[in-house]
């Protein structure tokens, strides 16, 4: 049985979510304080973790970014707030999908099952040395790269950008986050280093560069990989 983790400070919310889960199938357990949830998060094994945006002790935003250092199973955030700069940062923090209050019962109990058995497949695509994605092949173990069939040479840091939108895929990632995963966080240099590095692997791999399939750019929140 698949375990879900709520973090929900409004009882009646948590609670009502939690029946239609487990009407579903699913074990569902409930934490109403963020510092809590979050070290049950880090702990404990769950499949996904339905996460509020306000929280008493560590908001929302918070738990998101430390449970994404460590793990990638999918979050989706439930809030009150409709703003659209929220949901950008949710995103660029690695959710993977954004609710806003109320909503049905039912539908989060659909987005649920989406969201775990997409999991599911990236999971086991990943365990492949190859991965395929419309098109684009790239073997992992000789570094090679075939765009539609045709051998794409890159560079070595091309490669690993590529690798890892591809391990990562239909997440946001600012540049700061790129370039502090891919260039390390000691390294010298600026976030153009992010955008000419985007611009020459979308040269190579996409039919038009211009309206690109495969990275996609998310405005004022940072890159997305298309799976």
């Amino acid at each position: 049985m698949k375990r879900v983790l709520i973090v929900e400070d409004e009882q009646s919310i948590a609670e009502l979510e939690r029946d239609y889960l487990e009407i579903n199938g699913f074990q569902a357990e409930i934490e109403t304080s963020g510092d809590r949830g979050l070290m049950k998060a880090l702990t404990e094994d769950y499949q996904l973790i339905i996460l509020d945006l306000m929280l008493p002790g560590r908001d929302g935003f918070d738990i998101c970014r430390e449970i994404r250092k460590t793990k990638e199973i999918p979050i989706i955030f439930v809030s009150a707030k409709k703003e659209d700069i929220d949901k950008i940062r949710g995103f660029g923090l690695g959710a993977d999908d954004y609710m806003v209050k109320p909503f049905s019962p039912g539908e989060l109990v659909a987005r649920v099952k989406a969201h775990l058995s997409r999991y599911e497949r990236l999971s086991g695509r990943k365990q492949s040395n190859t991965l395929n994605v419309r098109g684009l092949k790239i073997d992992r173990g000789s570094r090679q790269v075939f765009v539609n069939e045709k051998e794409t040479e890159l560079t070595a840091k091309e490669f690993d950008l590529l690798l890892f939108f591809i391990t990562h895929p239909n997440h946001v990632f600012s540049k700061e986050h790129l370039f502090e995963r891919l260039w390390g966080l000691d390294s010298m240099g600026d976030l153009t280093t992010v955008t000419v590095h985007i611009r020459k692997l979308r040269e190579k791999i996409e039919a038009d560069p211009s309206n690109p399939q495969y990275i996609i750019t998310i405005w004022g929140a940072g890159y997305r990989f298309d799976a």
